[in-house]
């Protein structure tokens, strides 16, 4: 897990999808190097957002990335979630980029606590979590949406010539409360 990013093209549409604010109070769970987390204090300036990752491991990266870029309204949570999120103000919009096995318990509870007109938004790798997550908003009255983000990146040949490298695709799933 160490350095994973979100990719720029899907945390484009992702970023969209939550709905921001400038006061906005964001929880980006599974927040990995913060990148969610950092982007969204750029919109939500006059907002708070919490950057909550439970891999130890990776903490002084996320950590270090937070300080850098995120000047000051983003606040690093270390630790498991749902369990971790018992103590934060509840959300305005709420990203998913990572959870494993929790992922039904993180979704269940990011709604619950999501406050009235609010987003949540989940990306996943495997098509089996993007469609239990969009079944789950569903069941929620949330009139979810899914999108399939797939990208390709140019790169250069030795000879100079371009070709573009195509980049696994990633499923967004959003609804708004």
């Amino acid at each position: 897990m160490r350095g994973q990013i979100t990719k720029s093209e899907v945390r484009a549409v992702s970023l969209y999808a939550l709905g921001l604010r400038s006061d906005s109070v964001v929880w980006d769970i599974g927040s990995g190097t913060g990148s969610i987390a950092v982007e969204a204090a750029q919109i939500a300036y006059c907002g708070r957002i919490y950057a909550i990752d439970k891999d130890t491991n990776n903490a002084e990266l996320l950590e270090n990335n937070v300080a850098k870029y995120g000047d000051g309204r983003v606040s690093v949570v270390i630790g498991a979630a749902p369990d971790v999120l018992r103590d934060l103000p509840d959300p305005d919009s709420v990203f998913v980029g990572g959870g494993g096995a929790a992922t039904p318990a993180i979704i269940e509870t990011a709604v619950r606590r999501l406050r009235a007109g609010g987003w949540l938004v989940a990306n996943f790798a495997v098509m089996e979590r993007a469609g239990s997550t969009y079944q789950a908003l569903k069941n929620a009255a949330m009139s979810p949406e899914m999108t399939m983000i797939t990208a390709a990146r140019g790169r250069e040949l030795p000879d100079g010539a371009l070709r573009l490298e195509a980049m696994n695709p990633v499923f967004v799933v959003w609804g708004q409360k």
